[in-house]
């Protein structure tokens, strides 16, 4: 039987600060994948339409449900793309909020734990801001082109996404788990 990357591979370990991102999208790919909720493989939704690339590795926490109805969406940041589908150790250091075609969207910012460059931040606060810059002008460009309106309204700390990631695993288990017969 094969594993379910969203429902067989654990959301964490020992705390919401070393937990497990699922890879969906390396960094610096056009390819937008989706992850199917069905069958646990990865869909090409599109190719992007704009010449941006993803600024980081973009998946998805597993064992988690967001208000959307999909795995709650992580970035990434290390020094280097990984391969679809890899799984990664990784802090929560921020969280970046939008509104996508009408709806409320967040995407957690993570950095890799075993990534010697990024695992010692602990607050997006001590990114450049640059950075910052740059995934917020990404996510508002990455769907101009198809006429779909994504704004980012503001970025928060660490406390609100562990807050929200708390919140997504409890409605997981509430709502998703307990159809699979795992709780």
């Amino acid at each position: 039987m094969m594993n379910h990357p969203w429902h067989d591979v654990p959301l964490g370990a020992e705390s919401i600060d070393n937990m497990q991102a699922v890879v969906e999208i390396p960094k610096g790919s056009k390819v937008k994948y989706e992850l199917d909720k069905t069958t646990g493989l990865l869909r090409v939704d599109r190719v992007l339409y704009s010449s941006v690339t993803y600024p980081a590795n973009y998946g998805f926490l597993p064992q988690t449900l967001g208000d959307d109805h999909d795995p709650l969406d992580v970035l990434v940041l290390m020094q280097e793309p990984v391969i679809s589908l890899s799984i990664l150790r990784v802090k929560p250091i921020g969280m970046m909020t939008m509104i996508d075609q009408g709806e409320n969207d967040e995407k957690i910012i993570s950095v890799h734990l075993d990534d010697p460059e990024y695992r010692d931040y602990d607050h997006i606060r001590q990114l450049p801001p640059h950075r910052l810059m740059e995934l917020r002008m990404f996510f508002e460009d990455y769907k101009k082109l198809e006429h779909k309106e994504v704004r980012v309204r503001d970025f928060f700390g660490p406390d609100d996404a562990r807050r929200v990631v708390a919140h997504c695993a409890r409605q997981y288990q509430e709502q998703v788990a307990p159809t699979r017969g795992v709780a």
